[in-house]
């Protein structure tokens, strides 16, 4: 079965070219002209990834991620911002708001598909791994689900990843560079700082379990096996 690519694009030019260049790499395409067309199709098509450009009309990009990230049903979808906006700054608002990667208006096609199959290889499993569990977490691998203590906490799909090998690290301290081969993979397209942003958004998302989350000053993280 096909993969299926949500675009989000006002500009009629920008979504004939993502169309043409997915479905020649074979993926099936739907695609929205705006914010609230997205969080929709998002819903009820359950896509494997959106490509979402930021400058939207009605409403932002930006809206569109979060709104995303804040529904169960579509906070796992993993999503690639597409937009003119060149700055470092930018690109650091994309990640935090849980965008997986960040692409710039002029693009090739060909490095944008690259970077979609990069997204969707990271996003599969590469063992059968049902659950994983350490303190008050709980981590349902086949639902993509996470409990604190039973209650629910919606993470993103790299977020949950990111969360599994700090725990089966069994207490080691893994480096920024280990984390971005294992949950980004060697195609990554993505740099250190990516890992910090990731790590901050873990942290604020678990509450008070995010005290098993240690930075070891100057190296990269482990995960705690008491605090």
């Amino acid at each position: 079965m096909k993969q299926k690519i949500l675009v989000v694009d006002d500009e009629v030019d920008i979504l004939t070219l993502l169309q043409y260049n997915l479905e020649k790499s074979g993926f099936r395409v739907i695609s929205a002209k705006d914010g609230p067309e997205a969080i929709d199709l998002a819903r009820r098509e359950k896509p494997d990834l959106i490509i979402l450009d930021i400058m939207l009309p009605s409403l932002a990009g930006t809206e569109v991620c979060k709104a995303i990230r804040n529904q169960d049903p579509t906070s796992h979808i993993p999503i690639i911002m597409l937009t003119a906006k060149s700055e470092e700054v930018d690109r650091i608002i994309g990640l935090e708001l849980g965008a997986d990667d960040y692409i710039t208006k002029p693009f090739s096609p060909r490095e944008l598909i690259l970077r979609v199959k990069a997204v969707l290889k990271r996003g599969q499993k590469k063992e059968k791994v049902h659950t994983v569990t350490a303190g008050p977490i709980h981590i349902d691998v086949d639902k993509f689900s996470v409990t604190v203590n039973g209650s629910p906490v919606t993470l993103t799909a790299t977020e949950i990843k990111l969360l599994i090998e700090l725990i089966r690290s069994d207490g080691g301290v893994l480096s920024r560079e280990i984390l971005l081969d294992r949950v980004w993979g060697t195609e990554c397209y993505v740099t250190d700082r990516t890992v910090d942003t990731h790590i901050r958004r873990l942290r604020e998302k678990l509450g008070k379990a995010a005290e098993y989350i240690e930075t070891v000053r100057g190296f990269g993280y482990r995960f705690r096996e008491e605090v």
